[in-house]
């Protein structure tokens, strides 16, 4: 099976979009943790890829009869690719937004499914257009991820949420510390979070990765990612899925090294950080995120396997748990 990937980002919800030529992944039978262990000599999910993939591409407003402005980011040439080989992790919000206007979350919902309804059809032609003539933009499979509050639009949009009806299905979701509001009496709208244990309507593979310093206070600033409203009370309220934390790392610190926004760097010194690098951050989340879409729509599943069997092969201190029934992957039905 070959496989190709788009990374778009929406409004702080990243997409990504797989181009799959198989219609039936194999099944995997649980194996022991002995077996994946012994993959950590070959374990190459944090390390950065050897394909190359565009500058994030600007797409305006109505440009390509787009909804709302956007950013592409695409491989760079035009035969398929296995997996995104390097993931831009985070453009901050005012890149889209000017400081004047900034959208509910209600709206910012919205305008994600406004353009999830857009890829199928429009998709192609800004590929066509801005990276290569014969560049393939058909759409197989959708996985919707989101850092913080876009963690809470992308589990609102894949939860149906929306008024925005979907045009497309999506097929998995990736959480980044989702937040939920400032606290469990101060929640942005829709309400999403309903404090009853597995209560979310999901039947799709869900991954959530939190960081252990979100909920702690920097000095007497309120935690970016308060208890009750953040990743674990998400994970708390998945039927299933995989839950990591990065332990020692804080809410913002997935950033570039140099952050040249005013704002962007203001919001980071709010949040405790930890002292670890920054680059460290990013190849453990990048990795994890590879991996788990990987494992569910491509070839390699051991890596993700070998890294919920074993935390210590990441790059930094690791906690992983898994949830309910948990299906390995290959064990759900193509959607």
């Amino acid at each position: 099976m070959h496989m190709a990937a788009l990374t778009v980002l929406i409004l702080g919800v990243w997409a990504i979009i797989y181009h799959s030529e198989a219609q039936n992944l194999p099944k995997i039978l649980e194996r022991s943790s002995s077996h994946y262990n012994s993959i950590s000599e070959d374990l190459t999910i944090f390390e950065y890829g050897k394909f190359e993939v565009t500058k994030p591409i600007k797409v305006e407003k109505i440009e390509f009869y787009a909804p709302e402005p956007l950013l592409v980011v695409s491989p760079k040439f035009q035969w398929r690719y296995v997996i995104v080989d390097i993931i831009f992790l985070f453009f901050f919000l005012t890149q889209l937004f000017s400081i004047i206007y900034f959208p509910s979350q209600e709206d910012e919902i919205e305008m994600a499914a406004s353009i999830a309804n857009w890829l199928p059809t429009n998709l192609q032609d800004v590929l066509q257009t801005r990276v290569n003539e014969g560049a393939d933009g058909t759409i197989y499979k959708l996985a919707i991820s989101g850092h913080s509050r876009g963690g809470k639009s992308a589990f609102t949009l894949a939860l149906g949420f929306s008024k925005t009806k979907l045009s497309v299905k999506i097929s998995s979701l990736i959480g980044i510390d989702p937040v939920a509001g400032s606290s469990k009496n101060d929640r942005t709208q829709p309400y999403v979070l309903t404090y009853v244990p597995s209560s979310f309507n999901l039947s799709i593979p869900v991954t959530i990765i939190g960081t252990g310093f979100g909920n702690q206070s920097n000095f007497f600033l309120q935690p970016c990612a308060p208890n009750l409203v953040n990743y674990q009370q998400f994970f708390d309220e998945c039927k299933e899925g995989s839950h990591f934390v990065i332990t020692d790392y804080g809410h913002m610190k997935m950033l570039n090294d140099f952050v040249y926004d005013p704002v962007a760097s203001a919001v980071s010194l709010v949040c405790k950080s930890g002292s670890g690098l920054k680059s460290t951050m990013r190849r453990t989340l990048g990795g994890i995120m590879v991996a788990f879409l990987d494992a569910y729509f491509g070839d390699e599943k051991g890596q993700y396997l070998a890294i919920l069997a074993n935390p210590s092969l990441a790059p930094t201190n690791l906690y992983v748990q898994n949830k309910g029934n948990f299906r390995l992957p290959g064990n759900y039905d193509p959607v």
